[in-house]
Formats: C-alpha cells, structure tokens, sequence
C-alpha cells in the first residue's frame, strides 16, 4: 500500500510541475502511426541563413544539456541544477554559463535589443531563485531559463525566415516590399545570408534583402516594436508546448 501511494504520489507531483516547465529546446513530442508518444529533433525553420541555423542548433543544444540532460524518476534536469547544488559558487557557475554558453551565443544572430533583455531577465530570475537554499535550487530547475532563452531564439528566427520568404516572392513576382519597414529593421530577413554567400562564392551575386549601415546602426526606441511583440506572461504555449514558455508572437495591427 505505501509503495503505491509512494508512486502515485510521484506521477502527481511530476505532472504538477510540467505545468511550470517550458518545451525540451532539442527535442518535440509526437504521436506516429500506430499512436505512440516518440520525440524527434526541432525541425530548423525555413528562410534562414546558414549561420542563423548553425546558432539556433548549437544553443538549443546547449539549453537542453543544461536544462534537461538528465532524468530521475521521471523528473528531467541539467548541469544547472547539479552546478547549483554547490552553495554560492554554484550559483555563479549557472549564471556564467547561463550567459556564455545561451545568451552570448544567440547574440550573434543580431536580436533586437528588447529581445535580448528579454533572454537577460530570464536569467536573473533564475540567478536569485538560485540564492534560496534548496527550494530555490528545485525553482530553478523548474523554471529552466535556458530552455525559456531558446524558444524565445526559435520563434524570432521563425518570423525571421518567414518574413525573408515573403519577401522573396515580392521579388520574384515584380511586388512592391510586403513587409513594413520598423518591421524589417528589427526582424532582419535574411541577416548572415550574406556571410554565407561569401563563404561559398565569394563572385556570385545572391538574392537577399540588403541592409544599410545606418540600418544597422539605428536602435529602435521603446514604441518601434512594430507588430512584433514579446509574449511574456507564464502559461503562453507556443506551438502546443507547456505552460510557462516565452515566446515571440505577431500581434496584428
């Protein structure tokens, strides 16, 4: 009798907490054929350049080993958890690594300010919960900051690559630009395509959306997010994922 109330008392407790985790950044669940729960890879959006795509894979890579490389009677966790463990010094390793390994990485796919803060804050979050003996440890591994910071990276690059295909059938239609300019000075459709077509054929000239220097340079102010709007609140799914992930949204105008 104990042993079953020790079991259903754990399925209780793990099925409470999904509910607060955000989506595995490597892996998808999906149902095949004959009905069965198997997971396979993220597919990489399409529209992006080759760089985007090198980043998007090595940081939720990287999130996932952090977050969610292990599994213990059912409960999944990472090296943020094992580091943090360790009083004060851990808590500083997670937020180093947090910031090296994720954030600094999905810098270089040129994010929007706004976005980037949104990543940093995530981590902060994560800092201070860490700063609570024991309970704050099991809040962090819960909370997941890494995994929240890819899905955030994921569903930019997302927008991105769709907005660099609409953009590509105006070209090839003869169509005036679709996408409105704040737009595309914060998305970047396709951003790095140039670094690739340099890698590749230096000589060949490419069909992507060229930006100015003054583009680049320009930092949009506080009412210059365009349609493009961060969904902060916990309990957001994006693409049928769990409660509590962040993510990237269109808001139409």
């Amino acid at each position: 009798m104990t042993s079953y109330l020790q079991t259903a008392g754990t399925k209780l407790f793990k099925k409470n907490l999904e509910q607060y985790q955000p989506e595995d950044p490597l892996y998808e669940v999906y149902t095949d054929n004959r009905g069965k729960q198997r997971r396979r890879k993220r597919a990489i959006p399409p529209g992006l350049s080759a760089r985007d795509a090198k980043i998007l894979k090595s940081v939720q890579r990287r999130a996932h080993y952090l977050d969610k490389g292990f599994s213990i009677c059912g409960l999944r966790f990472g090296w943020t958890f094992i580091i943090g463990i360790i009083p004060g010094a851990g808590d500083v390793a997670d937020v180093t690594l947090n910031y090296f390994l994720v954030v600094r990485k999905a810098r270089q796919a040129e994010l929007p300010g706004w976005l980037v803060r949104r990543m940093l804050l995530n981590n902060v979050v994560s800092a201070l919960s860490g700063l609570v003996p024991v309970a704050g440890d099991v809040v962090m591994a819960v909370f997941k900051a890494n995994s929240r910071n890819a899905a955030l990276l994921e569903e930019f690059l997302r927008i991105r690559g769709e907005e660099f295909l609409k953009l590509q059938a105006d070209q090839e239609q003869g169509r005036s630009q679709s996408v409105p300019e704040n737009d595309s000075r914060q998305v970047k459709p396709g951003a790095g395509m140039s670094d690739d077509a340099a890698a590749t054929a230096p000589q060949q000239k490419t069909r992507f959306v060229s930006w100015s220097r003054k583009d680049k340079q320009r930092a949009s102010s506080p009412g210059e997010k365009g349609r493009f709007v961060e969904d902060v609140e916990l309990g957001a799914v994006a693409h049928g994922g769990g409660a509590g992930t962040s993510a990237v949204t269109v808001q139409s105008r």
